[in-house]
């Protein structure tokens, strides 16, 4: 197993984690990597080694995950907090997302949850995962 700091693995900005099978997923991982031009974000695949030690490290299964990550040193944020916190840093125009965070949690996460469990069957399933271009290896993990 990984040994995985709480900080993240040495230094840097946050960690996205996300399941490269899931082509939605993986479409959000290449939305973040094109459009993060201040490098804030690493990612880091459940599937990985990585990936897989921070999904336990926090009490996951990497293996039938309920949600993603976000690990910002001892933060950690999932479901629509997550999704929110990454184009909030993202910069204009995906900041204007903010007013999403007038929804209440308690109503923004059975939803993100539902699309959750069932993106497999929305979206679609990978045969092997997705390999990020050379360009970004430097901010997968």
């Amino acid at each position: 197993m990984v040994a995985v700091e709480q900080s993240g693995i040495g230094g840097g900005g946050p960690i996205i984690l996300f399941d490269a099978e899931c082509v939605l997923c993986s479409a959000n991982a290449q939305f973040v990597l094109k459009n993060d031009r201040r490098g804030h974000f690493r990612l880091a695949s459940m599937q990985g080694e990585t990936g897989a030690a921070l999904y336990r490290q926090h009490g996951m299964d990497p293996s039938d995950p309920s949600t993603m990550l976000v690990v910002d040193g001892n933060r950690v944020r999932q479901d629509s907090d997550a999704v929110l916190s990454i184009y909030e840093a993202l910069g204009f125009p995906w900041k204007a997302l903010v007013f999403l965070r007038i929804v209440p949690t308690r109503l923004r996460d059975p939803l993100y949850r539902w699309v959750a469990r069932n993106r497999y069957r929305l979206f679609g399933r990978r045969s092997i995962c997705w390999v990020a271009p050379s360009e970004y290896r430097n901010r997968i993990l």
